[in-house]
């Protein structure tokens, strides 16, 4: 039997679906005009914001890439971004591991420190951290902003991970123990293997606010060589405060891999969710 028409469900689809329109074009439309904005001289953008470019000019990109340091910034945020990211999902898993599959004393109290510190926002901690990077000279080093990332990345992958883990069953491990596997075999070739979904999402999650930190390097670093972008761009902002093309370039450059890796896993963020959801 076919469904009666309902006009009424019909015009609140509409609706829904038109708001929904909104939201989307509101995101995508900034993110279009930057980008069509790149290829802009100055006299074409201050004779009209909004037009389009009278021709595909890259004097923008060369002049960033020659004639600033956003290569550098690039660089150190990249290199901050992939070490925050392997100590994270690294530390997050064998710990989320411990905390699901074992009973020993403090694993409570554990536990609740690390949920602790997904309820504490991070900027009413700035300054205890930064005397306590200066007392244990850690100030202005490299590792000193993916340190500050690693200890307020980990609460969120590990509870992911945890509840990943208890949903799966510890035959598993005993079947693995009875045919002669190691611990550290049957965690890393066995166990590592399943939770890989939750571990993908985490990371893409992870990826972007080690990508976009700005927090740490602003209280932690004070040479420039070791600014990352988002920090950069702040002086690029006053270097180039009335050169917009240039400047508008170097904010897409900086926000292009954030962009490009989420184009590319979006359907496995979403999955991955859906999954840890689901068996949590």
């Amino acid at each position: 039997m076919k469904p009666r028409f309902s006009l009424k469900r019909a015009l609140s689809g509409v609706v829904v679906n038109s708001v929904l329109w909104v939201f989307s074009i509101s995101c995508v439309a900034p993110i279009l005009w930057m980008f069509y904005s790149t290829f802009k001289t100055r006299f074409e953008f201050d004779a009209n914001v909004m037009a389009l470019p009278s021709a595909l000019n890259f004097q923008n990109y060369l002049d960033i890439i020659n004639l600033s340091p956003l290569p550098l910034y690039m660089f150190n945020t990249f290199r901050n971004t992939v070490v925050t990211l392997f100590f994270i999902l690294l530390f997050s898993f064998i710990n989320g591991f411990f905390i699901a599959r074992y009973g020993f004393k403090g694993r409570s109290f554990l536990y609740t420190m690390y949920m602790i510190g997904m309820l504490i926002p991070v900027h009413v901690l700035l300054i205890p951290i930064y005397i306590l990077f200066m007392n244990v000279g850690l100030l202005d080093a490299w590792y000193s902003v993916p340190l500050a990332g690693i200890s307020f990345g980990m609460p969120v992958t590990l509870f992911l991970v945890e509840s990943y883990v208890s949903t799966i069953p510890k035959e598993i491990d005993e079947a693995a123990a009875i045919d002669g596997s190691g611990f550290s075999r049957t965690l890393f070739t066995i166990i590592l293997p399943i939770t890989t979904p939750i571990l993908v999402t985490a990371g893409i999650i992870t990826f972007f606010g080690a990508w976009n930190e700005f927090v740490f390097s602003l209280i932690l670093l004070k040479n420039q060589a070791l600014y990352t972008i988002t920090l950069g761009l702040t002086l690029l902002r006053n270097q180039y405060n009335t050169n917009y093309p240039r400047m508008i370039t170097s904010m897409f450059v900086a926000i292009l891999p954030a962009m490009v890796i989420y184009f590319i896993f979006a359907k496995q963020i979403i999955k991955g969710m859906m999954s840890g959801a689901i068996k949590g």
